[in-house]
């Protein structure tokens, strides 16, 4: 057998569904086998493998060890002269086994071998060849002198940024989203070191397979789209740990002495520097508007108070209301307008007024729900609380107009441009992609289909030999692939080709309801799914959180009459905490079987309480209906006819 190829996945469902569509292409005419290492996936790529590829060998595992560890797996069964290493989320040509089989054929000396890799949108990426991550080569990356000077022999061998990237070169480090290995050459190195649990360690079989006698190539004769970021979120904070405590395995493994004493110490610096710069980012976008609002919102309620004593009240200069009392109710009201807006959505993106308002107007009724059960002691304005709901209202929606205005992505305000799509392929697929945008949450406005012959079909823009007029002509801001009628190579060549414009790509692969894409170098892939009203959606989420809060306590305050119902009071109270806290849920799944469920806390009650169903299936489909079009009132159906019961149920 001439290629053994691997593919490890974890959760990328569709885009493990496209790059087998690209491989089975590229696999034909070849002696082949197709191996697919499961870790442990939750989101239904299993199904869809059973289901839509069973000649493909799968190894299914119970829990995810790394990815070393299940490449390791699926190496020891395989039976190529070659072994590919190749992420789910790639897309391959038809001709990428060929022309790469070939090269190593034709050079023996060749241990392993890398492509050109471009991402979603055509940009090249450079970790497509790598030099060895030396202390001083990572120190010119760390510190940014490699992306100042990627010309520089001296600076730039972290990602070779002075070799041509349309020529063949040796190289040090190939990427393990597509490395091409000799099984000789492994059987010499060894096999994927399991230290590593995830990054580095394609950096380190490369550096052992040179160590061995053999050579890495960077071979841009073929290209692939590899969706940079999808396994991993490449700005978090666990892939700034992940990623630099491989390296430090890797100092420790392959350097000694004083080299390995300064990389270490690189590498727990580059650690805090980055990780500290990851924390600090993520707390201000998370909370920089909600703080600036609060501040906002506090300010406003001081100015209608100084108003108000002057000018209306106490226009004679006598009386005011106790500064402290003032202090504290005024840092009350703005929490409680910040966390009204918060639970109305205002945060999301993008921005929508009626969330705003509606916040606003719910915060104040609230505030003045709470004003009114007070001692009268503490009460000093209601005047006061309605001027600044006006003042709230304004000063925020005033500032989302400045946000606009200086153009701040997600507040835009009226009606969001929508994109202008094309679909590229035959009359029956790109109705099918066309009928499935329309299910999507994509905002686009359909322009017309580009035939992908050499001919224009009747009702077609054109074909696709005219794109680039069909883009100038008609604006078109997104172009989307139907796989199967266009192929893989011609798919990328046009990306190549259009890579510098301002147009999107996406790829719709056969048969599948996903619509694939990436829009820059370093963000993750973009999904058009059927849209759904998930119970996992974020607004959801606060609703659903919001409900089981009350419900906890409402019934805890009304206790005294609730036990006297219950059937089995024994965990009413346990069954109340637990909620409360958020360990559970008032109701939620549970035999969910079926992976693609949105994810939520075990229930005390189920969708199809208090009813006990038997069939599998039943309660699966009950399930699906719960998760994927939630509705509060469904919620409170439930539990109001789960009243007797609230203490009976068990683990």
């Amino acid at each position: 057998m001439k290629i053994s190829i691997i593919i490890v996945n974890y959760n990328v469902e569709p885009f493990l569904e496209q790059c087998l569509h690209s491989v089975l292409k590229a696999v034909r005419g070849i002696e082949g086998e197709i191996i697919v290492v499961d870790n442990n996936s939750v989101d239904g790529s299993v199904n869809m493998l059973n289901e839509k590829f069973p000649g493909v060998k799968k190894i299914l595992n119970t829990e995810n060890k790394g990815f070393s560890f299940a490449n390791n797996q699926a190496i020891r069964v395989s039976r190529g002269e070659f072994v590919l290493l190749l992420n789910p989320d790639t897309v391959v040509q038809e001709d990428t086994f060929q022309k790469t089989l070939s090269f190593m054929d034709q050079n023996p000396e060749a241990g392993a071998l890398g492509v050109k890799m471009v991402d979603g949108k055509g940009n090249f990426l450079p970790e497509s060849k790598r030099g060895m991550p030396t202390p001083r080569v990572a120190f010119y990356k760390i510190f940014g002198l490699a992306r100042l000077l990627p010309r520089s022999r001296k600076f730039g061998k972290y990602h070779l940024t002075y070799l041509d990237k349309d020529q063949t070169n040796e190289i040090d480090v190939l990427s393990g989203a597509f490395m091409l290995i000799r099984k000789t050459a492994l059987d010499k190195c060894g096999l994927l070191d399991e230290t590593f649990f995830m990054y580095g360690e394609d950096i380190d079989l490369s550096y052992r397979i040179i160590k061995s006698g053999y050579k890495n190539y960077y071979y841009p004769g073929t290209c692939i789209i590899h969706y940079k970021g999808e396994s991993t979120r490449k700005s978090s904070i666990n892939y700034v740990f992940v990623f630099y405590k491989a390296m430090a395995i890797f100092a420790r493994k392959h350097y000694s002495g004083g080299k390995a004493f300064y990389f270490n110490l690189l590498i727990h610096l580059a650690i805090y520097v980055r990780a500290g710069v990851s924390v600090v980012w993520r707390l201000l976008k998370q909370f920089a508007l909600p703080f600036f609002d609060f501040n906002l919102i506090l300010g406003g309620l001081f100015t209608v108070k100084e108003v108000y004593e002057k000018q209306i009240k106490f226009s004679e200069g006598e009386g005011n209301y106790l500064p402290e009392l003032v202090k504290f109710a005024f840092l009350g009201y703005s929490a409680v307008w910040v966390g009204s807006c918060y639970f109305n959505g205002v945060y999301d993106k993008p921005f929508k007024s009626r969330r705003l308002v509606f916040g606003i107007l719910s915060g104040a009724i609230i505030i003045l729900v709470a004003y009114s059960l007070l001692p009268e002691v503490y009460r000093f304005s209601r005047a006061i609380i309605l001027l600044g709901t006006l003042s709230t209202l304004v000063g925020l929606l005033f500032f989302r107009i400045v946000l606009h205005l200086f153009g701040i992505r997600g507040f835009k305000w009226g009606a969001q441009e929508q994109k202008r799509i094309a679909i590229i392929g035959e009359e029956e697929e790109c109705n099918r992609v066309k009928d499935l945008l329309k299910n999507t949450p994509a905002k686009g406005a359909f322009i017309g289909f580009v035939s992908s012959g050499k001919s224009a079909g009747q009702g077609s823009l054109g074909h696709v030999l005219q794109l680039d007029e069909i883009i100038q002509i008609h604006k078109i801001d997104e172009l989307i692939f139907c796989s199967k009628d266009i192929s893989s190579s011609e798919i990328i060549s046009k990306m190549l080709n259009l890579g510098k414009s301002s147009v999107d790509f996406k790829i719709a692969p056969p048969e599948s309801l996903s619509i694939i894409g990436s829009n820059s170098i370093d963000t993750a892939g973009d999904l058009y799914v059927i849209d759904f009203n998930a119970v996992s959606k974020p607004h959801n989420r606060r609703v659903k959180r919001v409900f089981d809060i009350s419900i906890s306590g409402l019934f805890f305050l009304l206790s005294p009459i609730l036990l006297l119902i219950q059937r089995k009071p024994r965990r009413f109270f346990l069954n109340l905490a637990q909620v409360g806290v958020g360990m559970k849920t008032w109701v939620g799944y549970e035999r969910a079987s079926d992976p693609r469920l949105p994810r939520i806390k075990k229930g005390i009650f189920t969708p199809y309480s208090p009813r006990s169903i038997q069939d599998s299936s039943l309660v699966n489909k009950l399930n699906f209906n719960y998760g994927k079009n939630y509705k509060v009132e469904n919620d409170v159906k439930i539990v109001l006819g789960n009243l007797r019961n609230i203490g009976d149920i068990t683990e």
